[in-house]
């Protein structure tokens, strides 16, 4: 009787740890914007030459995760996510079109344990499009790589 309990509770314990799996929300610019006045982290995936040809979102983490060739290296590019959003707390991910961040907001859900995972389907583009405000990444890139978090 007791390996019986045992074995439904273990199931209902996986199946639970399943269901509790983490989320890709889809936001649009209005979203964004809620969540970035609420202290949300953004991390902008783009390529440093992308982040100085349109400026960023203000305050946003650059950590570029596909470089030029379309090679990554998740494991390093999550420990330094890790540095700002632990995977109990909502990060928002960004880049030009929305179409990187896919990909990325699934990894950081699906196999990195993030809780709430924002995609900001239209990207840094959509975002610009609709009058949002971008400052220019110069003096954000020149911090980052000094304290070598690029």
């Amino acid at each position: 009787m007791f390996a019986l309990f045992r074995s439904i509770l273990t199931a209902l314990l996986c199946l639970a740890a399943f269901s509790a799996r983490a989320e890709v929300i889809d936001i649009d610019n209005s979203r964004l914007e809620q969540l970035l006045k609420s202290g949300v982290p953004i991390v902008d995936i783009r390529l440093q030459s992308e982040w100085e040809e349109t400026g960023i979102v203000a305050g946003s983490k650059l950590l570029t995760f596909f470089d030029e060739r379309g090679r990554y290296d998740a494991g390093a590019w999550l420990e330094k996510v890790k540095g700002f959003a632990k995977p109990n707390e909502p990060v928002i991910v960004i880049c030009r079109t929305g179409n990187r961040t896919k990909p990325v907001s699934q990894f950081l859900s699906q196999q990195a344990g993030y809780a709430t995972v924002y995609n900001v389907k239209a990207g840094i583009k959509g975002w610009i499009g609709n009058g949002g405000a971008v400052v220019p990444a110069a003096q954000t890139i020149a911090a980052c790589k000094a304290n070598k978090a690029c």
